[in-house]
């Protein structure tokens, strides 16, 4: 499936990214850069307390992950249920905002699997009950654990073409028109582009950030990460896409990662700020990478 199939289509589409472009430019008003911290996927018993919060960095924990499946991976037609470490209790989360009213709380939808059963974007043969019993269990999970928003990240899709876009587009629009949430966010990865473009193109102006998983696409120089996100910046924009980084994981690793946000920096990108997969990994390194990433960005300064 090809997005773009025109010259007009492709003037259409590079208007939309200027305009969505100059529409984030709020997400940074306060002058205040975003760190993304992704925590809970693993079972590792982690707690908010573990990880260090800049004061004057917009931090997003996004907890990992709340899945329309029931526990043996059966999927619920949009029923979504908490999955994250049960240490991420609700209390923890009105805790940790209470003590640092920088930081934001949001649940990241779905990820890869469940129980290693790989999970699977399903089209709803009726999309508007999908989006309703969505829409009110989330409802309830952003009111039971404090929540400010959502991450969308379904890694599999069905291979002729699907009513995802429509479906997540929809949903976030009424959550936000309903005032349930503030922040939204995507985490597309390499083969899920498509996709993820289609929900972008149709719905950018209720997506406030594109958490891009750039670790899966296995560069691992800062001049490889570089040429990476200019790809990726053309597809979804520049102002919007976080770089990002997988703790002790894939792709790029140690340094070379802050190095890489030097080139974005001084080739006329501005860092916004950082995703980082996940907490999980950081306690056995005392968390320096959060700590570095935040350092970075409050040093770094708009072009």
């Amino acid at each position: 499936m090809k997005m773009i199939r025109s010259p007009n289509h492709q003037l259409q589409y590079l208007l939309f990214i200027f305009a969505t472009s100059l529409l984030c430019f709020n997400n940074f008003c306060d002058g205040k850069k975003v760190m993304m911290e992704y925590i809970g996927a693993t079972g590792i018993p982690v707690t908010f307390d573990n990880v260090p919060i800049f004061d004057d960095i917009d931090f997003h924990f996004i907890l990992s992950f709340a899945i329309d499946a029931d526990p043996s991976a059966n999927p619920q037609n949009g029923k979504f249920s908490p999955y994250w470490e049960p240490s991420l209790t609700p209390e923890s989360v009105a805790a940790i905002k209470a003590q640092h009213p920088n930081v934001k709380a949001l649940a990241s939808l779905s990820g890869w699997s469940l129980d290693n059963i790989v999970l699977r974007w399903r089209n709803p043969p009726d999309p508007n009950l999908w989006i309703s019993n969505a829409f009110s269990t989330l409802q309830d999970l952003v009111n039971k654990y404090h929540l400010d928003g959502i991450d969308v990240d379904y890694e599999n899709f069905p291979r002729h073409g699907s009513n995802f876009a429509f479906c997540i587009g929809e949903l976030i629009t009424l959550l936000k028109n309903q005032s349930v949430i503030s922040v939204a966010t995507i985490a597309p990865y390499y083969s899920t582009v498509l996709p993820y473009l289609e929900l972008f193109h149709g719905y950018g102006k209720v997506i406030d950030f594109v958490n891009y998983q750039f670790y899966t696409d296995k560069v691992t120089t800062p001049e490889a990460y570089l040429k990476r996100f200019e790809i990726r910046a053309k597809e979804f924009g520049s102002a919007k896409l976080l770089p990002s980084y997988e703790v002790n994981g894939r792709g790029i690793q140690g340094d070379a990662f802050f190095e890489a946000l030097s080139l974005l920096d001084e080739n006329g990108f501005d860092v916004n700020g950082v995703m980082i997969f996940s907490a999980d990994a950081s306690l056995s390194n005392d968390f320096l990478f959060e700590t570095k990433s935040q350092q970075f960005l409050l040093n770094s300064t708009p072009s």
